[in-house]
């Protein structure tokens, strides 16, 4: 997987790929599909969600250049992995979900793994976690309609955030990095299809999920 769908379509940054081959992502889909968990490909993990494809967890990953000993902050927790490959790049990783299913379950899987910088919050992840700003890195793995300002307030100057933004059934990701209190530049990366970003910042809880 790391050679052949990330060094080889462009992820360069070696930090990134050590990352990736430190995480047993067979550990992060549900145990029929443990068979199926390296695909180049997104996979169902319940309540319509996925954990998504390699390459674009390490795209994202790359583009908060992570140099260790940040404070990040991962939007759309699903089955922990983006938050588990994080962690191995940066000093803590608080990570946001809105169902409380898969919530409960990624906090006892990264536990049972044996990652102590994380922590796990079911709630509303346009909303971010306010209590424990200034991030150095956002990342969220859910489209969204605009960049929820909650997340551009709890961004540290100089911090990125890595987001789609687009219509529910195609976005563009975007890193946007905060150059001072009110001046952010915005960066399109590559175009994507991720599940929609539900919340008060976000989609309207009754739109559905879309294949990501």
């Amino acid at each position: 997987m790391v050679d052949l769908q990330l060094a080889w379509r462009g992820i360069s940054d070696p930090r990134v790929l050590d990352a990736f081959r430190s995480v047993p992502r067979e550990s992060f889909v549900p145990e029929e599909l443990a068979a199926s968990a390296y695909r180049d490909a997104a996979l169902p993990i319940g309540e319509e969600q996925t954990i998504s494809q390699p390459y674009i967890v390490a795209l994202t990953t790359q583009a908060l250049r992570l140099r260790g000993g940040e404070r990040v902050l991962d939007v759309g927790t699903g089955s922990g992995y983006a938050a588990a490959v994080l962690s191995r790049m940066a000093n803590h990783v608080f990570t946001v979900e809105r169902r409380a299913s898969l919530a409960n379950e990624a906090r006892e899987r990264l536990s049972r793994l044996g990652y102590r910088n994380i922590e796990v919050l079911h709630g509303d992840g346009t909303r971010g976690w306010p209590e424990h700003a200034f991030y150095d890195a956002i990342a969220v793995a859910a489209g969204a309609p605009r960049v929820p300002e909650a997340l551009l307030d709890q961004l540290a100057p100089g911090g990125r955030l890595v987001i789609p933004v687009g219509s529910a059934e195609t976005q563009v990701l975007t890193r946007v990095t905060r150059v001072d209190a009110n001046d952010f530049r915005e960066e399109p990366l590559a175009d994507v299809r991720f599940v929609p970003l539900i919340g008060e910042q976000g989609w309207p809880g009754t739109r559905r999920a879309n294949a990501a």
